[in-house]
């Protein structure tokens, strides 16, 4: 049960955000931003890190949501996001990417454990300052929206359905325009 009275059906941060549209506009803006806009990591990458965080920090909803986002964007395959999760090591991902989820996971448990080794590491496997720079950003995001998500106590629905279901609306259309669905219209200028 939500600690503050959420609207009811509208599961995670969605139901946050309708509860408060003024900070729903510029938090799923960031999210279009971070996990959408052109980049040289792709929309698949990007919400692999975005869930991978989610899942350190157990964030039921953020993990399920940003992974069938991921799975999505990645030709449906729900098992690689299950591999990244459980380890990324040995997944069928690049190693630039898994230095970057070394990375990230720093991040989530606190931005000073990134060493410049890390960096390096990442540099020497073709990530540029741009893709670190996005790592770290998305990273520190998603421990936000893991807590706002969380501290809340917002529902959070274990049916991987409704999750497959969502992300394959989210990945087709995005942040933005899927939160135009459940955030009540601005009002007209004057």
């Amino acid at each position: 049960m939500p600690h503050i009275a959420l609207p009811e059906g509208l599961p995670g941060i969605r139901g946050a955000m309708a509860f408060r549209p003024a900070t729903a506009k510029p938090l799923s803006e960031l999210a279009e931003l971070l996990l959408r806009a052109p980049n040289t990591l792709t929309p698949g990458e990007r919400e692999l890190i975005a869930t991978y965080v989610s899942y350190l920090n157990d964030c039921h909803y953020c993990q399920s949501i940003h992974g069938a986002i991921a799975a999505a964007n990645l030709n449906g395959d729900e098992e690689l996001v299950r591999r990244v999760k459980a380890d990324f090591q040995h997944a069928g991902i690049s190693d630039k990417l898994k230095a970057l989820l070394v990375i990230a996971a720093k991040v989530q448990r606190g931005g000073k454990n990134v060493t410049a080794g890390d960096i390096a590491h990442a540099r020497s496997l073709g990530a540029t300052d741009f893709e670190i720079h996005d790592t770290v950003l998305i990273a520190a995001a998603f421990c936000m929206y893991n807590r706002y998500v969380d501290g809340l106590a917002t529902t959070q629905p274990r049916d991987e359905a409704m999750y497959r279901e969502r992300g394959q609306v989210v990945a087709r259309d995005g942040y933005v325009a899927v939160s135009k669905t459940y955030l009540p219209a601005e009002p007209a200028a004057r």
